[in-house]
């Protein structure tokens, strides 16, 4: 049986509005097995990327746990983080604001072995070229900019980039959603790849269930803020057990397209009796 590499108890994050606070995060409770994949689904602002941005501790919780290895790391100084920070990487969802624009490929894919204290300029950029080779882009890549890439191309920079830190767990912010279709299936691929190799362990957020129904082993379903459902992915894409969740399923397309309506557009179609209204299949 494997161990859970991240478990977070009774999480909760609170945003300071006019007149009080806003909720976004609300008593989130799941864990994440060594070497599997678990998604994050729901809405647009459900808290998916609130949730993403606290497991990576861009985002201090209000109250709760982040464990990683049982070790609690939601109020930690940055000092004692730091350590932490290299275990957990994240892959963001825009290829191209995630990455600097005056750097070249080898230098972005560098930078993190730089921080982790290797000295040698030829060692990192030896390093940094293996890391391009193991993403799938070819050595002339290695002294461009991000201009000079495609989305595709950039995402997998950023790909590389985050595993250049050797880290144990991988956020992905919906980090397939700015690419077209053809493309996103050949990030997913490559995501796949790489935990099949490594190990490594992810959270994988998205509204997009064919693309969650491709690579996730377990999910968790979010609705303002709060999880309402959760388990294997195909025993709840299957037959999920809220009215919310099956609004999410009719939003999306046949799983091998990897597009589908935005969740917020059917899951506005709900009424007080908490079913969806027919939608055309392949709606935009």
């Amino acid at each position: 049986m494997s161990e859970p590499l991240l478990r977070i108890d009774d999480l909760v994050v609170e945003y300071p509005v006019t007149g009080g606070v806003f909720r976004a995060l609300d008593s989130i409770s799941l864990s994440v097995d060594k070497g599997t994949c678990l998604a994050v689904v729901g809405e647009s602002g459900c808290g998916k990327s609130t949730l993403a941005k606290s497991i990576v501790r861009l985002v201090r919780p209000t109250s709760g746990r982040i464990c990683i290895d049982d070790v609690d790391i939601a109020t930690m100084s940055e000092r004692k983080l730091k350590p932490y920070r290299s275990r957990i990487q994240m892959v963001f969802q825009d290829p191209y604001g995630s990455l600097d624009p005056h750097l070249s490929a080898v230098d972005i894919v560098a930078e993190p072995l730089r921080l982790r204290g290797v000295r040698s300029k030829s060692e990192r950029e030896t390093r940094a070229a293996a890391l391009i080779d193991r993403v799938g882009l070819p050595s002339t890549a290695l002294h461009r900019k991000p201009a000079e890439f495609s989305g595709g191309q950039r995402q997998r920079i950023g790909i590389a980039r985050a595993l250049a830190s050797e880290p144990e767990l991988l956020v992905c912010d919906e980090a397939t959603s700015a690419l077209d279709v053809s493309v996103q299936a050949q990030v997913l691929d490559l995501l796949r790849e790489i935990r099949h190799d490594t190990g490594l362990t992810y959270v994988f957020i998205s509204h997009n269930l064919g693309v969650v129904r491709e690579i996730s082993d377990t999910i968790v379903v979010m609705q303002s803020g709060r999880i309402v459902e959760s388990g294997s992915t195909a025993e709840v894409l299957a037959r999920p057990t809220q009215p919310y969740t099956a609004a999410l399923r009719a939003a999306a397309l046949d799983p091998t397209t990897m597009v589908g309506v935005k969740p917020r557009n059917v899951v506005s179609r709900l009424g007080a009796t908490g079913t969806a209204t027919p939608t055309s299949r392949g709606a935009a």
